[in-house]
């Protein structure tokens, strides 16, 4: 990645103004774009000396609740001290006189977020095991952390979550309707009627997988990333996500659009992934095909979005034209799951 001075959404020159009343710096700086598009905007950002990293909402976005860098900066801050790896972070401006809009400071940690099959695949089956096995153990050490312990008892609403998951989901997929989809009417009439206890109030990372863990040399989760979607509620909604994640990644190997890391060799099977939770945390499993159905129901969302967006020229590149097609499978796995985990 190139090194630059000038940057989309990064004045330097103001960072660097701000920041040196914030950390020790040594020299000019300079930057480079890591992650961009609808997502918050990741820079790498270094003085000759020391490398940091900066986050800040994408351009011309105008709805803060969606991208809260407050949010982000505070359970990340609040996990420093427990065994869940995340970076160090130094600073948080909420000032928009800076930069534009919010953004914080954090640490540069060295680290591989893996995405792909191929990338695991170089590394042999016996590291992608490890890897994969290391992503679960993490995952349960998070959902182990006490929210009231680490300063987080007014993070979310907890109670009530799993009921306004599952209406969420359904204005959402409402918002982007263009076309008949009774299977998503089908299993949305089965969560809502059937909405499970919930386990105990834990931290939900909210897109829990291998690509947004950075992956250290020694094949150990170096930190936990993008917590954009951080809440308190259900954690077992994150370990469901991430298994319908795989199926879909299953089912669309080799389509640049999905991260297909979990179908490398070595890397877990679905039934290794929740045994290994399970062993790991006392939660109830006994309900898991509900949070399954509702992990399909969220993602159909989120891709149904994705292709109406595409069918209306706001949504350009490789592998967009085929994720409608992907819709009504998916949604098939996530009734399969309610009726066989009753």
């Amino acid at each position: 990645m190139e090194t630059r001075t000038d940057l989309p959404g990064l004045d330097l020159d103001r960072l660097s103004t701000w920041l040196r009343g914030q950390v020790d710096v040594a020299g000019a700086l300079s930057g480079t774009l890591i992650a961009g598009g609808k997502s918050n905007l990741t820079y790498a950002v270094g003085d000759g000396t020391t490398r940091w990293i900066v986050r800040r909402p994408p351009l011309g976005h105008v709805l803060a609740t969606a991208h809260d860098m407050a949010r982000e900066y505070r359970v990340m801050a609040a996990l420093r001290d427990t065994d869940v790896p995340v970076p160090a972070m130094y600073a948080l401006c909420q000032d928009d006189s800076v930069l534009g809009a919010p953004f914080y400071v954090m640490e540069h940690v060295e680290g591989t977020p893996y995405r792909t099959a191929a990338e695991l695949t170089e590394l042999g089956p016996e590291r992608t095991r490890a890897i994969s096995t290391s992503l679960i153990d993490t995952l349960a050490v998070l959902h182990a952390v006490d929210p009231v312990a680490v300063g987080l008892a007014d993070f979310g609403r907890p109670e009530g979550f799993l009921e306004r998951q599952v209406r969420r989901w359904k204005k959402q997929l409402d918002a982007s309707h263009s076309r008949e989809l009774p299977l998503a009417d089908e299993l949305h009439a089965r969560l809502a009627a059937d909405v499970p206890p919930e386990s105990a109030v834990g931290i939900v990372h909210g897109d829990y997988r291998l690509d947004n863990v950075l992956t250290d040399s020694s094949d150990r989760p170096a930190a936990v990333i993008d917590w954009e979607m951080a809440t308190l509620g259900d954690p077992l909604t994150d370990l469901a996500l991430m298994v319908v994640y795989g199926r879909l990644a299953a089912g669309r190997s080799g389509n640049a659009t999905v991260a297909d890391a979990s179908v490398a060799p070595g890397f877990l099977s679905e039934d290794e992934i929740i045994a290994r939770y399970t062993a790991r945390s006392d939660r109830d499993m006994s309900r898991f095909g509900f949070y399954l159905g509702l992990a399909a129901f969220k993602l159909a969302a989120i891709l149904e979005g994705i292709h109406y967006r595409y069918l209306h020229g706001q949504t350009v590149g490789e592998g967009f034209d085929t994720i409608g097609a992907a819709i009504d499978p998916l949604l098939e796995t996530g009734l399969t799951a309610l009726k066989e985990h009753r």
